[in-house]
């Protein structure tokens, strides 16, 4: 019968099959231990020399790191395990044997991996982050489906920014100009006047000469947009969807977390309502912390976002950002017209923003306002004021960084390990 690592729990006691690679493995004596995976997860297997053939036990003995194979044994509980269980192997057959492997157990350069990138893919923490990615998704789509949204893909390939072009990716759609997406929002609006809830899903560009541990190249958006949503609806969404996904973690993925040793203590922490700070408030407290760099109308960096977040130990709200630093679009403030309607979702331990997002603007004399005072080429966003013609509603939105929020929840230091294939300024392989 053939199973995986992952299923073989169902199958204590009986004789099975599992395609594998070998991970590592250790011998003493008349005993070889080898440390399979095969891609849903890790598992022992134990070979003793007394209860096989001669010419199996030497294959265990002798098999190199990363060769693929087929093991066949009795599925055993073993309370030592992080399983639970192992394998008791009766017969391996080797499918073909890896030579000169080059990730091995001892320590390599950052740098060294980056570059065997589809390789270090297979190390267990890397493999741990990866999963714990691929749980934050599938709570992503449980979350928005099980609350309305209809998802929408917008396009890679667009006419106008969102925010400016500085930071775009240029290139030719035949003879017109074309940017690489920085965001689906825009987009997203004109869906959410159609069917009210709707997010999206996929990547997006930035062309940012930044090397720090927070920033990528190409990353991955979820996006919401909500029609007749005012600011406080969109924050109440955006903490439960948070929440939710931090909750779908520690539950599914307990083996992870502790194979990347995180401090879960931290994370089942996280629970609705999130902390809330105005961007006043927030520069006063900068200062009164020691932060004289810092002055009313400028962004926040990495130090003051750690610092305000370090308050409370929680995921905090950062709202109302002066109008003059934030994108066209978004919605004055009623209360002081110099700040718009906005928060930045910053996480906790360092790991800094991970939502962004706004009421829009409704009205189409201010919108068309904006446009011209960021000098935006009116044609290309006729379809955005459009919006404003026909039907206009207040509406709200935001959008959550995949890979900071996989490095926050998985507790890895860069961004770097939170994409499968990371582009960095200086990388393009593999």
């Amino acid at each position: 019968m053939k199973t995986t690592i992952k299923d073989a729990k169902n199958h204590i006691g009986q004789e099975v099959t599992i395609g594998a690679w070998l991970h590592n493995k250790r011998s003493s004596g008349k005993i070889a231990f080898l440390q399979l995976r095969d891609g849903t997860g890790f598992m022992q297997g134990v070979v003793v020399n007394s209860e096989v053939d001669e010419d199996t036990f030497a294959t265990a003995k002798n098999i190199t790191q990363e060769s693929s194979l087929y093991v066949t044994g009795t599925i055993t509980e073993d309370n030592r395990s992080d399983l639970g269980y192992e394998m008791q192997v009766k017969s391996i057959d080797v499918i073909q044997e890896a030579h000169d492997y080059p990730i091995t157990p001892k320590n390599h350069g950052t740098e060294f991996l980056m570059d065997h990138r589809h390789l270090w893919l297979r190390s267990k923490k890397q493999h741990a982050v990866m999963k714990i990615r691929n749980e934050i998704i599938r709570a992503t789509y449980e979350f928005f489906h099980e609350t309305g949204f209809v998802k929408i893909d917008p396009p890679i390939l667009t006419a106008s920014a969102p925010e400016g072009t500085s930071e775009l990716f240029h290139t030719k759609y035949f003879d017109e100009d074309a940017f690489l997406s920085q965001s689906g929002q825009l987009y997203l609006e004109a869906a959410a006047m159609a069917y009210g809830k709707v997010f999206s899903f996929g990547p997006t560009f930035r062309a940012e000469k930044s090397k720090t541990r927070r920033h990528l190249i190409e990353f991955w958006m979820i996006e919401g947009e909500m029609a007749f949503y005012k600011h406080a609806d969109s924050l109440e969404v955006q903490e439960q969807y948070v929440t939710h996904v931090v909750q779908s973690v520690l539950k599914n993925c307990e083996l992870e977390l502790k194979i990347l040793d995180r401090d879960t203590s931290k994370l089942e922490k996280v629970k609705t309502p999130f902390p809330r700070i105005t961007y006043d408030d927030a520069i006063e407290y900068l200062k009164e912390q020691g932060f004289d760099d810092i002055e009313w109308g400028e962004d926040f960096g990495a130090p003051h976002e750690t610092a305000i977040a370090n308050h409370y130990d929680l995921p905090v709200f950062i709202t109302n950002y002066p109008t003059k630093i934030k994108p066209f679009y978004m919605q004055p403030n009623p209360e002081n017209e110099e700040t718009v309607l906005c928060a930045d979702l910053i996480a906790p331990e360092g790991y800094g923003e991970i939502i962004g997002g706004s009421e829009r603007i409704n009205d189409l004399e201010l919108l068309e306002e904006r446009i011209e005072e960021h000098q935006l080429d009116r044609e290309s966003y006729n379809y955005y004021l459009d919006l404003r013609r026909y039907g206009s509603v207040p509406h709200s939105g935001f959008g959550l960084g995949l890979e900071r929020t996989v490095a926050w929840i998985s507790g890895v230091e860069h961004v770097r390990e939170t994409a499968p294939f990371p582009r960095l300024l200086n990388r393009l392989y593999p």
